[in-house]
């Protein structure tokens, strides 16, 4: 796969190294070209100096054959007009940008374009750690909307039907790690003591997720 990243700061040249780690093929466009030496001597990808929202500086990197791009430079706007540029102009298959300003990464969310925010990332995954206490969350699906979480079974649900930690539209139970062994429960699937239960929350229900497991 051929994929373009764009902005070569801890995160853009982070992106890369994995992405090449990976045997994709990739190119890393910056205006600074000082900025590919944080890619480091393994990278064999190409390099392009030049604003990416300049249509022929992304047709030099060969947007018009690349499979994904990443908008990540630390500029907001720049990385919105280059993704939406990405997007609609040359059609690319998948296409993300960084947004730092919370505000804005909603307004482009809903005009259709994939954003990482990583401010309100980060403020919920703080929130979670001070609050939810031996919940873990293990990955975010689509926007982060609905997270996949994991808690050790508390005392108090041993002997309890998983109908008992779902919660119709908000939790529901989609694994159960037991013994050695993962397995997908019914609602009648009785609880024991050492489970490990993987779940999917909506963010507004993590707090209602932590009174079910006993933790408020």
């Amino acid at each position: 796969m051929r994929y373009l990243v764009v902005g070569c700061g801890r995160m853009g040249a982070g992106l890369a190294r994995a992405l090449h780690a990976a045997h994709h093929s990739v190119t890393v466009v910056d205006t600074d070209a000082a900025a590919f030496a944080r890619l480091g001597a393994a990278f064999t990808g190409e390099q392009v100096v030049g604003v990416a929202f300049d249509r022929h500086v992304l047709e030099r990197a060969g947007i018009r054959s690349t499979d994904g791009l990443a908008a990540v430079t630390g500029n907001d706007e720049a990385n919105a007009v280059t993704a939406r540029l990405a997007s609609r102009v040359f059609h690319v298959p998948r296409v993300v940008a960084r947004l730092y300003d919370p505000l804005q990464a909603h307004i482009y969310r809903r005009l259709g374009l994939q954003v990482v925010a990583p401010v309100d990332w980060g403020v919920q995954r703080l929130v979670e750690l001070l609050t939810l206490g031996g919940v873990v969350v293990t990955t975010s699906l689509g926007t982060g909307q609905v997270d996949l979480v994991e808690a050790e079974l508390p005392t108090l649900l041993e002997g309890r039907r998983a109908n008992e930690v779902t919660v119709p539209g908000e939790i529901l139970p989609v694994a159960i790690s037991r013994g050695g062994r993962t397995f997908i429960p019914t609602l009648a699937t009785v609880l024991e003591s050492g489970d490990i239960l993987h779940l999917a929350v909506v963010g507004p229900s993590r707090g209602r997720l932590a009174s079910l497991l006993g933790e408020r």
